[in-house]
């Protein structure tokens, strides 16, 4: 007798969370994500299906295997993963559970999935994090990015968090961690709605433009605090020599 799992029929997507790490195309086209266990090697974008990582013909989530998209239903259990050391670049993404999927007591494992919003938390020094930098590590073609702030940065090119939901598409919804400094986007949204979709007129290129132009502002306050300082020592202060 071969046992069958219960069937639902929600009137919704159910709404699960994960984390996960942002990464760019290389040739700057194209954003997406990568996870964090299993599948980290199958980067994916914010509407995706999913595939079996060790290779079977079987379509996910096979009930005799691990293939799917993980996602647990509380926010706050994907939250605590951010905890975990090396899991602490990574991001919270909000999602849709789509196509079939299995029920488990934390979460789900689905066959599709739909990214609806992407919350970025502090740069790794701790101070808010206002863009997104090459974390320096990656996969075959795409470069990994985390949360920087501008004292961080230094000469990595930034990508804005509005940049970010522009190249993702299919309507992502970038927003920053309660607290956290965010560079203004377009008509000063804080995500850019995907390229071609209603609404959208950012002009190509200007999310960098501010980026850099904040960074570079950054820098000089740094630079004329240091030069004050050195002026209230005078030449004979201590320190010369």
């Amino acid at each position: 007798m071969r046992l069958r799992l219960p069937t639902e029929h929600p009137a919704e997507p159910p709404t699960g969370y994960k984390i996960a790490h942002p990464v760019l195309w290389q040739d700057g086209s194209r954003a997406g994500f990568t996870g964090v266990s299993l599948g980290g090697a199958l980067p994916y974008g914010v509407v995706a299906d999913a595939g079996c990582v060790y290779g079977r013909r079987h379509r996910p989530p096979a009930r005799r295997c691990d293939c799917g998209f993980h996602c647990v239903r509380e926010r706050a259990a994907a939250e605590a993963l951010l905890c975990i050391t090396e899991h602490r670049a990574a991001v919270l993404l909000e999602v849709s559970v789509l196509g079939a999927y299995i029920r488990f007591e934390r979460g789900y494992r689905s066959a599709r999935q739909r990214v609806r919003t992407m919350t970025v938390g502090p740069c790794a020094c701790g101070a808010p994090a206002l863009a997104l930098a090459d974390a320096g590590w990656g996969r075959p073609g795409r470069s990994a990015l985390a949360a920087t702030c501008a004292g961080c940065v230094r000469g990595r090119t930034p990508v804005t968090f509005a940049a970010f939901a522009r190249l993702a598409g299919d309507g992502l919804r970038v927003v920053a961690a309660p607290g956290a400094e965010v560079l203004p986007g377009p008509a000063g949204a804080e995500s850019a709605p995907a390229a071609g979709g209603p609404g959208s007129q950012a002009v190509p290129g200007m999310p960098e433009l501010v980026a850099e132009a904040a960074l570079l502002q950054a820098r000089l306050d740094w630079f004329q605090t240091r030069l004050a300082l050195l002026g209230e020592r005078g030449p004979g202060g201590a320190g010369q020599g």
